[in-house]
């Protein structure tokens, strides 16, 4: 609703757009709530929202000198919000490419999309970037600051322009994802419904011919991947299913097929991203009838750290050293890289103690609790605690 909004207004008037749309939804959840859901209810909203823009600047002072000039089309004209199948992902797609303009950093560009189009409050960003919240405000206040100085408006972009700016895209679609497929600032270790948003717009990317690249597919196949272990990530109650445990019956292999698609597709040209690294370690993982799959997941790791390293990245491929090399090992290797405030690298030490030493793996599996934002995962790392003690 904010990207249709805006496609009429331009992105400087985003705060207006922004509180044209919490409005609407507010006025549906109290009318909603006493004479029930209408039969279209997407153009129940648009057509509340359209009202209140129209209402909004007729009422300004300055309406016709200062805003009417620079409106792209005329907002009391009765197709200003005309619906059909492709203006909302049309206008949510351009509004992507139209924040992560060149004007801000890299950085402000997906903090400034995840937060606009993606729903992400602060915390949740911060987490992303793992940043402080503090840092990651003053970055979302400079990026609003030169939309609006700059009066930058949704418009069809060019090859490359499109081209140029698709890396930022691809990266706050792939960082929307992650907060889904494992959230680590909401009581619910899983979000269906970022992982399935994001999907839907990188699947949108790769029906484009000038975004329909090695790497979009790539990202993609991680996704399809990812997404067909989301139902046996998780128990009845919520809490997390660690990978060795899954009930393989439980993953959707309609999505692995797709996966296996996109990835083919992605493999047609000479580029290798960290995409594609991911997905094909992604594949490996729904792979598990092959007897040497974690030795090709733990070479994909190294080629993954060579292009980007981070601090997850590195332990997700410590993990993959235990299976091939044992956790005495992998335990040696990932005390060299001292990461004492990530709840995931004690997290990791617990379950690598865990076979040998049950009082370093409580000690470790403790300080995760502390560490960790994740109300979910809490749970399942006491848990785990519980089970140690009771040995």
């Amino acid at each position: 609703m904010t990207a249709v909004l805006c496609r009429h207004f331009g992105l400087k008037h985003i705060e207006t757009a922004e509180d044209i749309a919490s409005d609407t939804f507010l006025k549906a959840s109290e009318h909603w709530a006493i004479n029930g859901v209408p039969e279209n209810p997407v153009a129940w909203l648009y057509t509340v929202a359209k009202n209140k823009a129209r209402d909004y600047f007729k009422n300004l002072s300055v309406f016709e000198t200062k805003i009417k000039t620079g409106l792209i089309t005329d907002i009391s004209g009765e197709n200003d919000f005309e619906l059909d199948t492709r203006i909302i992902p049309d206008s949510q797609l351009a509004m992507i490419f139209a924040v992560c303009n060149p004007a801000n950093s890299d950085e402000a560009q997906v903090c400034l999309a995840l937060q606009v189009l993606c729903g992400f409050s602060v915390e949740e960003i911060a987490n992303a970037f793992l940043a402080r919240s503090e840092t990651i405000k003053k970055r979302l206040h400079r990026a609003r600051t030169n939309l609006r100085n700059d009066n930058f408006q949704i418009t069809t972009l060019g090859e490359a322009e499109i081209t140029s700016r698709l890396d930022t895209v691809l990266r706050t679609l792939y960082l929307l994802f992650n907060e889904g497929y494992f959230s680590g600032t909401n009581n619910r270790l899983i979000r269906k419904d970022l992982c399935s948003e994001a999907v839907r717009l990188t699947f949108l990317l790769t029906e484009n011919p000038l975004t329909n690249q090695g790497r979009t597919n790539a990202l993609l196949a991680l996704m399809c991947f990812q997404s067909s272990r989301l139902e046996a990530r998780t128990n009845d109650k919520g809490e997390a299913v660690l990978f060795d445990e899954q009930d393989r019956s439980l993953w959707d292999h309609t999505l692995i097929e797709k996966g296996n698609f996109y990835l083919v597709n992605a493999c047609n040209g000479n580029e290798v991203s960290k995409y594609h690294l991911e997905a094909a370690i992604a594949y490996w993982h729904t792979t598990p009838t092959d007897q040497d799959k974690w030795l090709h997941i733990l070479q994909l790791y190294n080629q993954l750290i060579l292009i980007e390293y981070s601090p997850v990245t590195a332990l997700n491929r410590l993990f993959a050293f235990a299976k091939v090399y044992g956790n005495a090992k992998a335990i040696e290797e990932a005390e060299k890289l001292d990461l004492i405030d990530s709840s995931y690298y004690h997290g990791l030490l617990g379950y690598l103690y865990s076979g040998t030493d049950i009082a370093k793996a409580i000690r470790h599996y403790g300080q995760a609790v502390k560490l960790t934002r994740s109300g979910s995962e809490k749970k399942t790392l006491k848990k785990e605690i519980e089970r140690l003690k009771s040995r």
